[in-house]
């Protein structure tokens, strides 16, 4: 079985988040078939809802849309290391393999900060990838972050 990737889809979804003010994360959910479930930038400001994070707005609609709480055997794409919010919902959704681009040493819950899935409270661990496309997810990030500087 060869890999493909799905983090050009997440890329597209951190740029358009950017565009619309929102840090520049993106996500996509995978089908253990290979289809694009559900894809979604961030959106806390544009909605005022701390939660509104990439990832949580991709497994909230697959959930919705598969009438399950669990995504067994789907893959989710992520343009930055979740945060211990995003890392929780993933191992409770029992997501079963996390991607993700750009390490985040600040706000990161799973290699860095909480390491969520190293904890005996996690129900869950997902197989994890990192630095999928990193260098691009990190210079969207650093784009962003130095512009909202210079105003």
């Amino acid at each position: 079985m060869s890999f493909t990737s799905h983090m050009d889809i997440a890329l597209t979804e951190a740029r358009a988040a950017a565009q619309r003010g929102e840090v520049p994360v993106g996500a996509v959910l995978i089908a253990p078939d290979g289809k694009v479930v559900a894809q979604a930038g961030n959106r806390t400001r544009e909605w005022a809802d701390p939660t509104a994070h990439a990832e949580i707005l991709v497994i909230r609609a697959a959930c919705s849309a598969l009438g399950s709480e669990r995504l067994p055997g789907y893959a989710l794409y992520v343009t930055l290391e979740p945060c211990a919010m995003c890392a929780a919902a993933i191992a409770a959704a029992r997501v079963a393999r996390l991607y993700f681009g750009a390490s985040d040493p600040k706000s990161g819950g799973v290699l860095h900060g909480a390491r969520v899935f190293s904890h005996s409270q996690s129900h869950h661990i997902p197989e994890v990838y990192d630095g999928i496309a990193a260098d691009e997810a990190e210079g969207l990030l650093k784009s962003f972050f130095s512009a909202r500087r210079a105003q």
